[in-house]
């Protein structure tokens, strides 16, 4: 434990050295990334130690601070989800040290280095800590630390409403937050973890409570369909290897805490299981839906990733629903696949954020639309990007496809093992499931298409150029571990029976042992990923040697029967999509489009725009804000600045409380 609170002081100082270094960007640079990197790795090794199998390890000391002592562990549960915060948050760091260095005529990076490690920092300690006092202080810190993370381009408006977005929503979920822990503060007697662990059963109507709470608040920062609408906006806003860390890690922390605050209440309903199992598929639905259409390369990925904590919270919900019911089977299956695809979409979603940036630093732009004939000038990036929206498209031979495979094994037992409607509703699941499945595809497809092949549609593609290799290194390590995970999936399992006695519990102990050895269809699978890959590889060579000698013809691409054929009548991205979008999906979900078609004998003029707001944010939270802002203008009043004004307040506050106190002091002598 020593150890990494040692890596997270690392952080801390080297970051504020970066930030005393602000006015030499490079000596900035060396010492935040230098800092984070190894801090990261000097956290790897306890981390490393407690998921394979050693005792937790923990800390704890009196403060002065109300409400309980410092107190720190690091068990399995933590370890687990501390592996992809560290990981990719160093890989993340050697990224950024170089994409930052792009703006160092412009900006000072010494404030980003800061609040990069600031960042890591707050994530390590919402992980460890014990108390809900630091559990909430940590969390701010990682929410404060990403808010100033994401308006580093804040001269531009958009990127400032998207800070804005981000901090309103993170506040509002910390507020439920808060709320859950005073309850079981209150109930426990102390705001320890350890006392809520020994709470006595709670009623059903509280533990209802609580779960609620929690669900909104970590929901929030997780993601879940309704509590996304910051996801889209912050994302791209950020610098893209932040984007990678918050969609990759911090989006899980809402996971880790729902899963944290799930284990202070003791076994779970099974209605727990089937509202998470329902919110995933909605959010998986929703998400992907919404990238199908997004211009921004960074938006597309960043509503992927609601696709993926949807799945992720329909696997937990399964595991849940699983638990509650004594099937042993589903619990099992459902908790394993959703413990892989937390570290697959860490995996995933980084190699992802790393290749778009690398996009965006050799060419400029983010937008779709004016990029295209990538591959051939960004090799390197081009063939990441290709492997990572494989993998995220849960197609084989990748890792994204193993975890998957787990929900659709997860949905048939429960299709099969059970005799009532919710056999019916698991087996209905598995068709949406697939339409999930088939709708990811077509966006990676759309996206990987319009941007790396085809013809530049602007000078800034034309001109691309590719990222230096500290830039590719992090991805290349990633699509080995990529590779690792889809080759031999049955190891990659058997690290996660720490974690899965955890959730699951003692009472399942036995099917946790018998796991490894009913995983035999996971051997098959990882053989098969293999093979495939070897299969493509010699394919490949094959078409190399009998093709060394052909001279390729040379001639202009068929335009149609057009004379002059232009870049401009490629398919666009809104083009590639308009079938799907236009016919089969519901209207609250299609992209607003504006047409003035051409008429008359001798048309001059036509228009055509097209734009793709949330809809949520758009029909739901934006009228609900604007109608209380309007109400709340007029507590402007109370905004005097005079400082007499002020300390009357104080002293009518004062006065209440003493008030409220009388009452209550008489209200309980009588």
């Amino acid at each position: 434990m020593d150890l990494l609170l040692i890596a997270v002081a690392m952080q801390l100082v080297s970051g504020i050295a970066a930030f005393a270094c602000s006015k030499a960007p490079r000596l900035a640079t060396v010492l935040g990334a230098g800092g984070a990197v190894a801090g990261c790795l000097m956290g790897l090794v306890p981390t490393l130690r407690v998921l394979l199998g050693a005792a937790p390890e923990s800390l704890r000391f009196t403060w002065d601070v109300p409400h309980g002592a410092f107190s720190v562990e690091l068990d399995v549960l933590s370890s687990f989800f501390l592996l992809p915060v560290l990981g990719l948050s160093a890989l993340a760091a050697v990224y950024g040290s170089d994409y930052l260095l792009a703006y160092r005529r412009e900006k000072s990076l010494g404030g980003p280095w800061f609040f990069f490690n600031a960042f890591i920092a707050g994530m390590v300690m919402v992980l460890v800590a014990r108390t809900a006092l630091l559990f909430l202080v940590a969390w701010e810190i990682m929410s404060v630390a990403a808010y100033f993370l994401v308006t580093f381009e804040h001269e531009k408006a958009d990127v400032r409403r998207a800070g804005w977005i981000y901090l309103i929503a993170a506040h509002l979920g910390v507020a439920f937050l808060f709320l859950a822990f005073v309850i079981l503060g209150r109930h426990a007697g102390s705001l320890e973890f350890s006392a809520f662990r020994t709470l006595p059963a709670l009623s059903a109507a509280w533990s209802a409570t609580i779960f609620l709470l929690a669900l909104v608040g970590f929901g929030a920062k997780a993601g879940l369909v309704p509590f996304h609408v910051w996801l889209p906006e912050a994302h791209p806003a950020a610098p893209s290897h932040v984007s990678a860390l918050m969609s990759g890690v911090m989006i899980k922390m809402g996971l880790y805490g729902l899963l944290r605050v799930a284990s202070f209440l003791g076994q779970p309903a099974q209605w727990w299981g089937l509202t998470l199992a329902a919110l995933g598929m909605q959010t998986a639905l929703v998400g992907i839906i919404l990238a199908l259409y997004q211009r921004d390369m960074k938006r597309v990925l960043a509503y992927s990733s609601i696709e993926n904590i949807g799945l992720i919270t329909l696997a937990l919900g399964l595991g849940w629903w699983g638990l509650a019911s004594r099937q042993a089977a589903i619990a099992v299956l459902g908790m394993t696949a959703a413990l892989l695809h937390v570290w697959n979409h860490a995996l995933m979603k980084g190699l992802m954020f790393f290749a778009a940036g690398s996009v965006f630093h050799g060419s400029g732009t983010k937008d779709m639309e004016k990029l295209g004939g990538l591959m051939r000038r960004m090799p390197w990036t081009g063939g990441a990007m290709m492997l990572g929206a494989v993998a995220i498209a849960a197609l084989p031979p990748l890792n994204g496809f193993v975890s998957k495979w787990l929900v659709y094994l997860s949905l048939i037992e429960c299709g099969f093992l059970t005799k009532d409607a919710s056999s019916l509703t698991a087996l209905l699941s598995i068709g949406l499931l697939a339409l999930i499945g088939g709708l990811a595809a077509f966006a990676f497809v759309r996206l990987t298409g319009i941007v790396l092949l085809g013809s530049p549609r602007s000078p800034e593609a034309e001109h691309a150029h590719e990222s230096s290799w500290l830039m590719l290194a992090p991805m290349l390590i990633l699509i080995v571990a990529c590779l690792t995970v889809a080759f031999v999936p049955h190891l990659v399992i058997r690290l996660l029976q720490g974690p899965l006695h955890s959730l699951l519990g003692p009472e399942l102990n036995l099917e946790l042992a018998a796991l490894p050895t009913s995983d035999s269809p996971l051997h098959i699978l990882g053989r098969l990923n293999a093979w495939i890959v070897i299969a493509v590889v010699g394919l490949a060579l094959l078409i190399r040697v009998l093709t060394r000698d052909a001279k390729p013809a040379e001639g202009p691409t068929w335009g149609c029967g057009y004379v002059r054929p232009s870049v401009r009548m490629q398919y666009t991205g809104r083009s590639f999509v308009e079938m799907i979008s236009e016919h089969l999906l519901p209207p609250f979900l299609r992209p607003r489009t504006n047409r003035r078609a051409p008429h008359g004998l001798f048309p001059t003029q036509s228009d055509f725009a097209a734009a793709d707001p949330d809809p949520v944010t758009e029909k739901l939270y934006e009228p609900f804000f604007r109608r209380w802002a309007v109400r709340f203008v007029r507590l402007r009043i109370l905004q005097q600045g005079k400082l007499h004004i002020y300390l009357i307040y104080i002293a009518l506050t004062v006065m209440l409380a003493l008030v409220w106190v009388s009452i209550r002091t008489w209200w309980s002598a009588s």
